[in-house]
């Protein structure tokens, strides 16, 4: 007579060597990954609270940087290097959008830079393949810190990702808050880009970009072209436009070989303060 206890160990592990060969090891959502350190930062995923059977799930990749050292933007500026993502081996992943929270402006010897100091979190929105099963981001970042000198930084983080209450969902909220949100050209709000027109000769062309903003809040403008190796200088104020507005002017120079300023559309990213809006303008 078989021995029913022997017969059921077998069955479990049929099973599990089956699952095992489908790669379907089974994801624990957790709300944090360990912290990947190393001199200069620390690197987590974190995770937002999230449903079952949600189609886009909440997380955020957490980035604490030494004092006095910083990390950079999508656009770096005049110096530095942007971060690159690598979540090619997640799990049941169909898609991770990265969002950038708004940026600072920083000024050292190599000229002017565009990123963040101390701490930020980049929220993430990841669509599973099937909602229904358990999701885990496998991230490698590739990224620079600075102080005086850069130093190229990678880290990698795994985080299992689904329905489980967090511990981070404040902070997730603040970091989704300071994203800038999609406005038009001559919006009416108190944070606005009022017009952007060109100026200059074909030789030195240049935009021209009057904005509006609160009263008594440090104000920016970072501008980016179609293409990543557009290489545009910052955006340098210039002072009233008009009676409740600022301009900023930026210099049409770092174009790719063979680019044109007109027909281009250029992305221009406006910072007052906790609020921020990102317009898409074409340039005529």
């Amino acid at each position: 007579m078989q021995d029913p206890f022997l017969s059921t160990a077998v069955c479990r592990l049929g099973l599990a060597a089956m699952v095992m060969a489908a790669g379907l090891v089974p994801v624990q959502a957790e709300d944090a990954s360990p912290w990947a350190a190393d001199a200069y930062s620390q690197v987590r995923l974190i995770a937002g609270t999230n449903r079952a059977r949600q189609p886009t799930l909440r997380a955020g990749l957490d980035i604490k940087l030494k004092p006095g050292w910083k990390t950079y933007w999508r656009y770096p500026g005049d110096s530095g290097v942007p971060p690159h993502f690598d979540f090619g081996a997640s799990r049941n992943v169909k898609a991770v959008d990265v969002l950038w929270p708004a940026p600072k402006r920083f000024a050292d010897e190599g000229g002017q830079s565009i990123g963040y100091h101390d701490r930020v979190i980049m929220p993430l929105r990841v669509v599973p393949k099937d909602p229904a099963q358990p999701v885990m981001l496998d991230l490698t970042l590739n990224y620079a810190v600075c102080e005086k000198l850069c130093v190229p930084a990678e880290a990698t983080a795994r985080l299992g990702v689904g329905p489980a209450a967090s511990a981070h969902d404040a902070a997730l909220a603040a970091a989704e808050a300071r994203v800038p949100r999609p406005a038009g050209i001559g919006g009416a709000g108190a944070l606005a880009i009022r017009a952007v027109r060109r100026q200059g000769t074909d030789q030195r062309p240049r935009i021209l970009v009057d904005v509006a903003a609160p009263k008594n809040v440090p104000v920016d403008l970072f501008a980016e072209g179609p293409t990543p190796d557009w290489a545009l200088p910052l955006p340098e104020p210039k002072g009233a436009a008009a009676p409740g507005l600022q301009q900023f002017s930026l210099e049409l120079d770092g174009l790719p070989a063979g680019a044109r300023p007109k027909g281009a559309e250029l992305t221009l990213t406006l910072v007052a303060g906790t609020e921020a809006i990102e317009v898409k303008t074409r340039l005529d």
